[in-house]
């Protein structure tokens, strides 16, 4: 997850600079991708362990998901 914030964060934020993003580091907690979507609609997935491209099409599939 670390890597995927160091190579993407910046190029995602300017993207969408209106897009709400919250990083917390954590140790001892599994690294997770959280979407809050339309009427407090929640959806998560585990990314612990995952390289920087896998958290990328994590998160796409989170995005392309939304109920």
């Amino acid at each position: 997850m670390k890597d995927f914030v160091e190579q993407h964060y910046v190029s995602l934020k300017k993207a969408n600079p209106d897009f709400p993003i919250l990083i917390r580091e954590c140790s001892g907690v599994q690294a997770r991708l959280w979407a809050r979507y339309n009427l407090g609609k929640e959806s998560s997935v585990s990314v612990d362990n995952m390289s920087a491209d896998q958290v990328a099409t994590a998160l796409q599939t989170l995005v392309q998901s939304k109920p």
